[in-house]
């Protein structure tokens, strides 16, 4: 009889026999010892206290945006909104250095929606790097504007474009786009970006690693001269540096230290045999008490779809999001997701920044990350909102 995993005995290390390592389990022990640093990180690094001293209402926005930001639960300003609130309200071109889960994206949307109620004619480019991070920008601004007469559309790959062009043709306050798909639309004459003299680039960092530069770079030569220009971003690796010195003037820097999401996050190791005792390993944590609402990351599409199935298959209540999957398709997973119909999300890193989901109890990542950067990314999809939460990252 097969004895039940136990997920209060996982581990962080392990010891491994003293043999010469194989490319394979040298990568094994770097990983390893990169999650443990990081927790060790958490454990003695000195806490910064957030000093967020203000409400909503302390800033000079229009009393039917505060009653929308009301509406959505918001009261206090977390650090970054406090800091670029205002400066974007004063006009300042603000390069924002915070990762997704901080609230930056309402740091950059509330005071652009307050400059287009002052000034019908404002318009606003806001580039994003994946589909699911431009609809969670979509979806915010849709909150934030409620009943203030902005029009906005959604340019995205995997959705119609006519439909977009027939849009875009009402002269909307807001276009937020990826890049693919904006070229498609500039490439067609659709679409003109010296009319927007407000443009935020979002993810900077993630558009430059997915192979963006060459389409941000033709943007930014489109653009008025005379534009107020938000940048942000997690990192500033030299590429990203190359965009900034030709997007922003003068530009004032807010950087708010991922730390504060990450403490909220326990982070372990599960250290488990390759072929099937993996799944085996999964299945037994999914079944766990605690295991309430989980996304599971892994490195390939097809990888991604066969883990779904064969979870599907085991009686669990699951759905996967990635690149062979059409937009409707993956909305309707995201959705059921979000409302509870599903307990388990499976995704590529596509979706590893842009899914802004309350209450997910555990990331898991079946197939390791490439980098630090996604690992951080990835487990920034839990412990979100000052919740806490779980990540565990299977190594064999």
């Amino acid at each position: 009889m097969r004895q039940r995993f136990n997920p209060h005995k996982i581990r962080g290390k392990k010891h491994f026999p003293q043999k010469r390592p194989t490319v394979g389990e040298a990568e094994l022990r770097a990983a390893i010892a990169a999650v443990e640093v990081i927790k060790k990180d958490q454990t003695l690094a000195p806490k910064q206290p957030k000093i967020v001293t203000g409400q909503f209402n302390e800033f000079p926005l229009s009393q039917r945006l505060l009653e929308n930001i009301q509406a959505k639960g918001y009261t206090t300003p977390t650090p970054i909104q406090e800091q670029a609130i205002p400066l974007i309200l004063s006009g300042r071109d603000v390069i924002g250095i915070a990762s997704t889960g901080t609230g930056k994206t309402a740091a950059f949307l509330i005071p652009l929606i307050e400059k287009v109620l002052q000034h019908t004619a404002e318009r606003v480019l806001i580039i994003a790097p994946t589909r699911e991070l431009a609809l969670q920008i979509k979806e915010e601004l849709k909150a934030f504007s409620k009943g203030l007469g902005i029009h906005s559309v959604l340019c995205i790959g995997g959705t119609s474009i006519n439909a977009q062009k027939g849009e875009l043709k009402r002269y909307p306050h807001f276009v937020i786009g990826t890049p693919g798909r904006l070229k498609d639309l500039l490439q067609e004459n659709a679409l003109r970006l010296s009319e927007f003299g407000n443009v935020v680039l979002d993810e900077a960092d993630r558009m430059v690693d997915i192979g963006f530069i060459a389409d941000i770079k033709y943007f930014i030569s489109l653009l008025p001269q005379y534009r107020q220009s938000l940048f942000f971003s997690a990192t500033v690796p030299p590429k990203v540096q190359e965009i900034l010195r030709a997007f922003v003037k003068n530009a004032t820097t807010v950087t708010v230290k991922e730390q504060e999401a990450v403490e909220n996050i326990q982070q372990d190791v599960v250290q488990v045999e390759p072929g099937e005792k993996k799944i085996d390993t999964l299945h037994n944590l999914l079944a766990s008490a605690g295991f309430e609402k989980v996304i599971i990351f892994g490195r390939t599409k097809w990888g991604i779809q066969k883990l779904t199935n064969e979870l599907q298959r085991r009686g669990f209540r699951a759905g996967a999001i990635h690149g062979n999957k059409n937009q409707n398709q993956r909305q309707r997973v995201l959705q059921q997701f979000k409302n509870n119909e599903i307990q388990v999300l499976l995704a590529t890193d596509v979706a590893s920044r842009g899914l802004d989901i309350p209450d997910v109890s555990h990331v898991i990542n079946y197939d390791m990350p490439a980098t630090m950067d996604d690992y951080t990314h990835r487990i920034g999809r839990t412990g979100r909102a000052n919740k806490k939460g779980v990540a565990l990252t299977f190594v064999a």
